[in-house]
């Protein structure tokens, strides 16, 4: 085998810089996809941070720890560094992060629970009625596909390379070795949640937001940290980057707080399904052509007719008058058909055509009618026969008692029979063994006397 020195770490380091890559400078950021949908700097801003105080809370909601909410975060703003907002909606995304993020930190959740969760808090968010989202309703069906749809948008565009390093792991190794106090750790872990909500994460590696967020603490705190001796070099980090993060972080803070913004084409919530149905666009109909609708229905208008002047458009004409006179000429048309003696055989070949149809309706009751007595009947019998069956079951338990009975007498009686017939045995030897003992004691004294006379 051919060992080769120092092989592990640079492979290593190899794996670390191919994973670790996903970094954009400042003109990439101002050229983002969403700035060619004419999506300006502040919305796209507020669309961000808008984006993670919803992954932030279902996170908290969906009781998921600290790292999958960083990781979901990490994630959103990568993938809207290469989609724009205007094409993939800010809450799906937010709702495909944070279950994706939960299965590669390995605490996964239901894509039910993350639907139900986004659902809730988006009724809360925009006062709506709180209605539980069923799980069986064709809703909650597309909300489903378009969940997964949107995660495979996701992972294509990250390559399937979703390795997130936070600088949280480094800010309690910076500031053990600065020998701070400890109140200053909780201060600086809250800033590096905070600075997930801004684009720092695809702008500078974890060790410098660290390095930022520790200087920032101290700043806050006033705590003072050795500056003769740069001691952010030994964590390679530089100064302008450690002034950058901390200028993001002022400015987040001196935002309002987000509010939703529609920009999405495709679907704008949870609450309503992206798939809405068009009402369809039917031309207006005017109130006197609705009227001598009215006037054409009181005077038994042919149907033709009627349809014809309901289809009027006042606009074809351009005036009003000509649609009154179309209707004018329709009603004396229809009047004179009227009176003609075609019209009136075709009404009268319609009213004998109506006759069937009434008859053939009063048959067809009339069979549903005799149907359902003749399922009634059934069921009477049936009941009947059950009844009977009952019966005969009980007559067949009291013949069965009644045998048992019987048997149980009868036995009784032969074992009595026995019993009388042993006793007239035994008391038959008994007299035979009483006559035997006495002869045979009368023939000794007869023994006796003879051999014994004087006795």
């Amino acid at each position: 085998m051919i060992f080769i020195q120092g092989w592990p770490s640079q492979l290593s380091i190899m794996i670390y810089t191919v994973i670790d890559t996903f970094y954009l400078t400042d003109e990439q950021l101002k050229n983002s996809p969403s700035r060619k949908d004419d999506i300006d700097e502040a919305t796209e801003t507020n669309l961000r941070i808008y984006g993670c105080d919803l992954i932030q809370e279902s996170g908290i909601l969906l009781r998921l720890p600290q790292a999958v909410m960083a990781t979901g975060q990490v994630l959103f703003h990568r993938f809207y560094c290469k989609k724009s907002f205007a094409r993939f909606n800010v809450k799906r995304v937010a709702a495909s992060c944070v279950w994706l993020a939960s299965k590669l930190e390995e605490s996964p959740r239901k894509a039910r629970q993350v639907l139900i969760v986004f659902h809730r808090m988006e009724c809360r968010r925009e006062n709506l009625p709180i209605v539980h989202l069923d799980p069986f309703s064709k809703k909650y069906a597309e909300l489903k596909t378009d969940l997964s749809r949107t995660e495979r948008h996701i992972l294509k565009e990250m390559g399937f390379i979703c390795h997130v390093e936070h600088p949280h792991k480094f800010i309690s190794n910076y500031l053990a070795t600065l020998k701070t106090p400890p109140e200053l750790t909780q201060e600086a872990w809250n800033l590096a949640n905070d600075s997930l909500r801004t684009t720092l994460c695809v702008q500078f590696k974890s060790e410098v937001v660290a390095c930022g967020v520790v200087y920032a603490a101290a700043r806050r705190f006033q705590v003072p940290l050795a500056e003769n001796e740069p001691w952010w070099e030994v964590f390679d980090a530089e100064k302008s980057a450690i002034d950058e993060v901390c200028r993001v972080l002022a400015h987040l803070y001196s935002l309002p707080k987000a509010q939703y913004i529609p920009v999405c084409k495709d679907g704008d919530s949870f609450t309503s399904s992206s798939n809405k149905s068009r009402d369809s666009q039917t031309p207006p109909v005017s109130k006197e052509v609705l009227r001598s609708g009215a006037s054409a229905n009181n005077d038994t208008v042919t149907p033709k007719a009627a349809a014809s002047a309901a289809t009027i458009n006042p606009d074809s004409d351009g005036s009003k008058n000509s649609v009154v006179k179309q209707a004018l000429d329709m009603l004396k048309e229809s009047k004179k058909g009227d009176d003609d003696p075609k019209s009136m055989a075709v009404a009268v070949e319609g009213e004998g055509r109506e006759e069937p149809i009434q008859s053939k309706s009063e048959h067809r009751t009339e069979a549903s009618g005799e149907r359902n007595k003749e399922r009634d009947r059934v069921k009477a019998r049936d009941r009947d026969r059950g009844r009977d069956s009952d019966r005969e079951r009980e007559r067949d338990e009291i013949d069965r008692d009644r045998d048992k009975v019987n048997d149980r007498k009868h036995r009784s009686k032969d074992r009595a029979k026995d019993s009388g017939g042993h006793s007239e045995k035994s008391r038959h030897h008994s007299s035979r063994d009483r006559d035997y003992h006495s002869s045979s004691y009368s023939s000794r004294e007869k023994d006796r006397h003879r051999h014994h006379p004087y006795s």
